[in-house]
């Protein structure tokens, strides 16, 4: 859709909306970062996503990082907002969330709805909200608007925390391992064109072969997932029913059940070899309706020829999700994973690199709720 017949549709919609003079406008918080897609995200967010969020009459605060880092600082000293709205990309949005979840009082600020606007490179959370476009500009719309029409779900979220150092957030995946390795260099051989990715992945193996990660892993299996809470809370019963029922409670005390102590924690332990490791979230569909709540970890298999490692990393560097033949999978609430002390290399944490640890995860189960559009909701539900 063009920008001018979003514009119109834009007021239509809410331009023939009154607001009375004591009616509270909705703030929104914007967390921009400029240097996102080559230090054009400040001009994609103005020309195509600021105009739709002030035509809906919002109150719109917009606050710039100036420096790698700052989004987690700048969330500590965030005030009370209606929405928070993330304009950038993957790392902006890891940095907001951890910024946010690391708050003292995370319980309150993490109700509050998410918009994601897609300025950068990697917006590797778009595929699960919105229709993705290769039309950067009607990206941004859709996301923009799917923030305006108000429709949300909820996501889990990764918390990683190593032993000495405060936890790190991730919506989507921690990935260790050799693919991941090679997936960092493929830029340095952008003069070979498309067989830059297969270039890549086989002159690694040249330096190193074969690209073995062993480490122990513990886990914990899924948790069983409790009611979803309902929408509006009930209404209050009449004062005679509330009467009634003191009455009988003070006449005929409830018999309280001897508190069951909780069962301890069972975890599995398992030394492991494999090519690489991923701890991912089901947020690639969040409307699927699961029975447990959980993450997912991958193994992949430390068998495979130097050709097998050549072309499923060519996959995997298109969709890191990819599966290799063989490959294992765990279902698990809580892992911890230990590391050599040395040499352990670096994560990728939501395409955002980190030096490797020991780190124990834990999914926190719809932790946080983010703007989707109606479409993509019921694409996702379709494919079910």
């Amino acid at each position: 859709m063009p920008r001018g017949q979003v514009y119109l549709v834009i007021l239509q919609v809410f331009g023939q909306q009154l607001i009375g003079p004591q009616e509270h406008l909705k703030k929104a918080t914007v967390i921009l970062n400029p240097a996102a897609c080559n230090r054009k995200a400040n001009s994609l967010f103005e020309k195509n996503a600021a105009p739709l969020l002030h035509l809906a009459g919002m109150e719109i605060k917009i606050v710039k990082t100036d420096y790698e880092g700052q989004a987690k600082k700048l969330m500590e000293l965030m005030d009370q907002t209606d929405i928070l709205i993330i304009a950038g990309g993957d790392g902006t949005l890891q940095e907001v969330i951890t910024g946010l979840l690391r708050r003292t009082d995370e319980e309150t600020f993490s109700k509050i709805p998410i918009g994601f606007i897609p300025l950068g490179f990697s917006n590797s959370l778009s595929q699960s909200l919105h229709l993705v476009s290769d039309n950067k500009v009607q990206h941004i719309t859709t996301a923009t608007l799917s923030i305006l029409k108000g429709v949300t779900v909820p996501l889990d979220v990764l918390q990683i925390k190593g032993e000495k150092e405060q936890p790190v957030y991730a919506l989507s995946s921690l990935r260790w391992g050799a693919f991941r390795d090679v997936a960092t260099k493929i830029s340095k051989y952008w003069y070979l064109g498309p067989l830059k990715t297969r270039a890549a992945h086989w002159f690694s193996t040249l330096k190193e072969w074969p690209q073995i990660h062993q480490a122990s892993l513990s886990y914990m299996g899924p948790v069983p997932r409790p009611p979803d809470l309902p929408a509006e809370k009930p209404s209050r019963p009449n004062l005679l029913y509330r009467i009634h029922r003191r009455l009988k409670n003070y006449w005929n005390p409830p018999i309280e059940e001897p508190s069951k102590e909780p069962e301890p924690e069972q975890w599995e332990n398992k030394e492991i070899s494999t090519m690489e490791l991923s701890v991912s979230t089901h947020n690639k569909n969040p409307v699927k309706r699961r029975v447990d709540d959980s993450m997912l970890i991958t193994l992949e298999p430390d068998s495979l020829t130097v050709g097998q490692f050549i072309k499923e990393g060519t996959k995997k560097a298109v969709d890191p999700t990819e599966l290799t033949e063989n490959s294992l999978q765990l279902e698990a609430s809580a892992a911890c994973l230990n590391l050599p002390k040395e040499g352990a290399g670096f994560y990728d944490i939501d395409n955002e690199e980190y030096e490797a640890m020991s780190v124990e995860v834990r999914v926190l189960p719809r932790k946080l709720r983010f703007f989707c559009s109606e479409e993509r909701k019921e694409q996702l539900a379709q494919a079910l």
